[in-house]
């Protein structure tokens, strides 16, 4: 953050744990709680949503702390493609991390094009009359302002960062204070008949239905293990920059969402023609303050989607370029850019497949583009990252781990049951879509691109397995200086 030049190697590790907390916490939030509660509360029929989002804290919570370990640990750029790489390597080769590098170029900007999505819902607030196409063509155009001013160097990218979480905090501090105002214990606690009934299956598809948009608003905790590279003292700024991001945004969402139940009668938020069920947090705000008020927050809200679009995409484009650069995916990912030493053709790809995403949501409906997203990257990253962690202790115990994961292997246990259910319900909660179908179709394309590029490569199966166990001799990651 001195402002010198990096080095011509590579990253510099600039960012440190406020900084890396404001950029999780930034792309957790984001536009999500603002479009996800009236989805919550449709898939749970009523203000009993808040499992919802309970359920999916204890999720995030559960799998942070297996992302603490291993990016602590192995604090490298990219972050499960590393860990996959690393515990993986001595059964199936390169075989892991290609299969990841290949899911992530299709999650992660399908995450952002959510964001978009979001923007231009709320967009529609302040511009009502606004059609479908001129709201295709601002998303298309907010993709592209994100890509244009990401291609800089990350210094700066962090102190804008910060600048873009504070306004976050503050747009959400205001629908909350202004939902205090006006609250109704009668609207948030009045629950319809048989909401709570445990022993029926619909309430357990609705339980799967909101953990998947529960999980969908925490994601973002592990954005700086992406960024590993450039992290400060990551054996201490990892864990905690991921723990403090979840906690506080568990608090900040349940807050949000009882507030905005006590204002706005839950029967709105799932009427498609109610403001409520697409711009909830502005109606709130014109509920309790007047249209001035609604106005004001709703732009706040449009700089926090545009936020967590910028530090996704920013998090995001690393995957690539390391991959690239162990040659395990494509070589041409692997170029910095010549100044600032950032991604090219990383950052640019997933820009143009975020642009396509957002036009996907906008033309089906927005939860469907939230399941097809987390179903496709269950197997390859949730389900093998937990498998990873205890591999890794088996195969590599001399490896620096300056985090243990806590009460292991309880939270890993956590984690599975957590992402093996969302997963399982996946067709249900989308009927016709074909989620769970999808995933695997990406899937087994991707082990067909595999061969291909094994074959060329000569690498395993048509070649010598490499095994390389760099984080067991790699030296000590340089620590904060004292007193910064």
């Amino acid at each position: 953050m001195s402002g010198s030049p990096p080095p011509t190697g590579g990253f510099v590790r600039s960012v440190g744990l406020f900084q890396s907390t404001a950029i999780n916490m930034s792309q957790m939030c984001g536009i999500g709680p603002f479009v996800t509660i009236p989805l919550m509360v449709t898939a749970f029929g009523g203000p009993q949503a808040i499992i919802g989002f309970g359920a999916g804290a204890v999720l995030a919570l559960a799998d942070g702390l297996v992302w603490a370990e291993l990016g602590a640990s192995m604090p490298g750029s990219g972050g499960s493609y590393v860990y996959l790489r690393q515990a993986f390597q001595y059964r199936t080769g390169r075989l892991m991390p290609f299969l990841f590098v290949w899911t992530a170029m299709l999650f992660i900007p399908l995450i952002m094009s959510t964001g978009v999505v979001g923007f231009v819902q709320y967009l529609g607030y302040l511009f009502p009359g606004m059609g479908r196409t001129t709201g295709d063509l601002v998303g298309l155009g907010i993709v592209a302002l994100v890509v244009v001013l990401l291609w800089r160097g990350t210094e700066l990218i962090a102190r804008i960062t910060a600048v873009m979480w504070a306004v976050m905090i503050t747009s959400v501090v205001l629908v909350i204070v202004a939902a205090a105002t006006d609250f109704s214990a009668h609207l948030a606690f009045t629950y319809p008949a048989h909401a709570f009934d445990f022993a029926s299956n619909h309430f357990w598809i609705g339980f799967a239905a909101g953990l998947t948009i529960g999980i969908y608003d925490y994601l973002g905790y592990n954005t700086t293990a992406y960024m590993g590279a450039e992290i400060k003292d990551p054996g201490r700024t990892l864990p905690r920059s991921i723990v403090f991001s979840i906690l506080g945004i568990m608090a900040i969402y349940l807050l949000l969402q009882i507030g905005t139940l006590g204002v706005i009668d839950w029967h709105r938020m799932t009427d498609p023609g109610d403001i409520a069920a697409t711009s909830v947090a502005s109606a709130v705000m014109e509920e309790t303050w007047g249209k001035g008020a609604a106005d004001t927050v709703t732009v706040l809200i449009l700089i926090t989607a545009f936020a967590s679009v910028f530090t996704g995409l920013l998090g995001g484009s690393r995957v690539p370029y390391d991959a690239a650069r162990d040659r395990v995916f494509f070589r041409p990912y692997a170029k910095l850019h010549p100044r600032h030493r950032f991604p090219t053709l990383g950052l640019a790809t997933m820009g143009v497949i975020t642009a396509i995403g957002f036009l996907i949501g906008r033309h089906t409906d927005l939860a469907t583009l939230i399941q097809l997203l987390t179903t496709v990257m269950v197997i390859v990253q949730a389900l093998a990252q937990v498998l990873a962690l205890s591999v890794l202790r088996k195969r590599q115990p001399t490896l620096r781990r300056p985090y243990r994961m806590w009460l292991y292997p309880l939270p890993s246990f956590l984690a599975l049951a957590g992402w093996l259910t969302i997963y399982g319900y996946a067709d249900k909660n989308s009927p016709g879509r074909h989620p769970v179908e999808w995933s695997l179709a990406w899937l087994a394309l991707g082990c067909v691109a595999f061969v291909i590029w094994a074959r060329l490569e000569k690498v395993w199966p048509f070649g010598p397995k490499e095994i390389t166990e760099e984080y067991l001799t790699a030296p000590t990651p340089d620590a904060e200086p004292a007193g910064t």
